[in-house]
């Protein structure tokens, strides 16, 4: 993991963070670094919550022949595959 020093940060933000962080239960460098990730679109609570959701939509029978699948979404029929 890398390292990251900022400096002259408005007292209100911290204050702020601070106060977000003690509502969540977690720490303020925590609370830092998950602020972060979310402004740079890296949130990885919501990247597994797709991901889950997307393994959800494509999930199916496995007796079902992968052929049939295949028929399913050729003809428009996607939303059938999850049974």
């Amino acid at each position: 993991m890398a390292q990251l020093t900022i400096r002259n940060v408005d007292e209100a933000v911290v204050q702020a963070l601070r106060r977000r962080a003690a509502a969540a239960g977690r720490s303020t460098e925590e609370e830092a670094r998950r602020s972060l990730a979310m402004a740079v679109g890296v949130d990885r609570e919501a990247a597994r919550a797709r991901l889950d959701a997307v393994r959800a939509a494509i999930a199916h029978d496995d007796d079902e022949p992968v052929e049939q699948l295949v028929r399913k979404l050729r003809d428009g029929r996607a939303h059938d595959i999850s049974g």
